[in-house]
């Protein structure tokens, strides 16, 4: 018994119980008879239960404990969006000379579940072109590696990869941090690499706008203090400010 696991032990013991159990009712009650019909009454019975328990409770209790991890990830994102994704999604759609699309992201109280996809939809068919110097480089580079242990760190939590666009998102901006932390002098970059750096840096921007938009209608839903100061620090309006005026 000593090299059997805890659960085997715990099948054998309810096994030897039920058939202890069983003895008892015979002995007390003479009726081997009785006892035949309801046993096989219950084995019949067997497989409705495990139906019931695997399938439909067991499906219930896993889809609540998803969204109370799902509900625990979006304080994380949260802190992402605080610590690096807002600022780094500043900086980068600075250098976004089309301003079309940034009607999409316009976030007030008044959206919908209708308005944020026609959002993603635009998002997602939208370029996200950029115009980036040596200095842009250069200056995207510095603010990332500040950052660096920060985003080293919510890697520790295992939980993240259940969240497939925000690890996609992530990827984007570790890659983005990796290409420019390897160039040594920005100055001496030639055109080649400056396109190349570029599409690094459109990478992170789209799946950074997106991931964004669905943080926002997240706090919108269940987090309204939130999300007003989100919409006031919106990164992809540059009209926004923190003050309250109205």
């Amino acid at each position: 018994m000593k090299g059997l696991s805890w659960t085997v032990k715990l099948g054998i013991g309810l096994l030897l119980t039920s058939v202890v159990l069983f003895a008892i009712h015979l002995a007390i009650f003479q009726d081997l008879h009785h006892i035949a019909i309801y046993t096989l009454h219950d084995i019949a019975f067997l497989p409705v239960e495990v139906l019931i328990v695997t399938m439909i409770i067991h499906s219930l209790l896993e889809r609540r404990a998803r969204q109370e991890m799902m509900n625990k990830l979006n304080m994380v994102i949260g802190a992402f969006f605080s610590e690096v994704g807002s600022e780094l999604l500043r900086r980068i759609s600075e250098l976004d000379e089309e301003v079309e699309v940034r009607e999409y992201f316009l976030v007030n109280g008044h959206w919908d579940a209708a308005r944020y996809q026609a959002a993603k939809r635009a998002a997602t068919d939208y370029d996200f072109g950029i115009k980036a110097s040596r200095e842009d480089l250069a200056a995207l580079s510095a603010f990332l590696d500040q950052k660096r242990g920060f985003l080293l760190g919510m890697l520790q939590n295992p939980n993240l990869l259940e969240h497939e666009s925000f690890t996609e998102a992530m990827w984007g901006v570790f890659h983005l941090n990796d290409e420019l932390s390897r160039r040594q002098d920005f100055a001496d970059l030639p055109a080649s690499d400056i396109r190349h750096l570029s599409g690094d840096v459109e990478r992170a921007y789209r799946v950074l706008a997106l991931e964004w938009l669905d943080y926002v209608r997240h706090l919108q839903k269940d987090y309204p203090y939130l999300f007003s100061l989100a919409v006031r620090t919106n990164p992809l309006n540059s009209a926004s400010g923190v003050a309250v005026t109205a």
